[in-house]
């Protein structure tokens, strides 16, 4: 676990960063939110709601979410799961057209380095009341 005393994680639209999923437990420091930092080297920065097409995709790029690893504290998961993913996974998935749903609510800004964000909000399942912020 990291120390977050003082620090406020923002989502990709500039507000602070909501929980991604507690059921199962998600996030790279597994409390929930897709927060990140230099000990998150694969950048676990997008709040996916993952299908079958995108964890069937995931494991035949050889990242296998299925199966549970319980040394990890990962439980496997099913479509429908709320996970925070890495950007270059999901920008994969993208690409070949088996992205997953994004929560950008849940969605931490650093993503924006490596995914635009009119790229996430074509997958947003939550799009803000005033989507004036989702320009590319």
């Amino acid at each position: 676990m990291r120390n977050t005393a003082g620090m406020v994680d923002r989502n990709v639209l500039g507000e602070p960063l909501e929980p991604c999923g507690t059921d199962p437990l998600t996030g790279f420091y597994r409390d929930g939110c897709c927060a990140s930092g230099p000990d998150d080297p694969g950048s676990h920065t997008i709040c996916a709601v993952v299908t079958a097409e995108f964890l069937d995709h995931q494991r035949r790029i050889g990242n296998d979410l299925t199966t549970p690893a319980p040394r990890y504290g990962f439980p496997g998961l099913v479509p429908g799961d709320r996970w925070c993913v890495t950007a270059a996974n999901w920008l994969r998935a993208h690409v070949d057209g088996a992205a997953s749903h994004v929560v950008l609510a849940s969605t931490n800004e650093l993503v924006l380095e490596i995914v635009p964000l009119g790229v996430l909000a074509q997958h947003a399942v939550d799009v803000p009341d005033s989507p004036s912020g989702l320009g590319t």
